[in-house]
């Protein structure tokens, strides 16, 4: 929610590039939602899918107020995916110790390297030294 929310609220000098680009990552994270609520559904669980468990389930918290601007829209995105992050490689571990599922392993590795690009992206916009 929170890229939608800098899509929909971005303003400024990068607003021709960062709208698209916030448009382009929120669109492929709700890919990855239907993807991983698909692999739970595979796997015997139920998918999470009321705003209630979402908010109960995120260890990303919700910012109220005013959208910031551009820069710390950008901040706040890479802490969101670098928390992301972390998280996946846990989860890694865990399902590599306490299981033998091989698709799984595949599954959150290839969410892992979408993160990790993300990341990438973001980061690049913070260049200083290119402007």
């Amino acid at each position: 929610m929170r890229t939608l929310n800098y899509h929909w609220n971005v303003r400024g000098m990068q607003f021709h590039s960062l709208h698209p680009f916030f448009e382009r990552l929120y669109g492929e994270q709700a890919k990855t939602i239907d993807d991983i609520a698909e692999k739970v559904r595979a796997l015997g669980g139920v998918a999470v899918a009321t705003l209630e468990e979402f908010l109960s389930n995120s260890r990303l918290k919700e910012h109220r107020g005013d959208p910031p601007d551009p820069r710390m829209m950008i901040l706040t995105l890479s802490a969101d995916h670098e928390t992301i992050i972390r998280q996946i490689r846990e989860i890694l571990r865990t399902v590599g110790e306490k299981y033998d599922d091989p698709s799984t392993t595949n599954f959150l590795a290839n969410l892992l390297e979408k993160h990790e690009k993300t990341l990438w992206m973001l980061q690049a916009h913070l260049d200083r030294e290119l402007g």
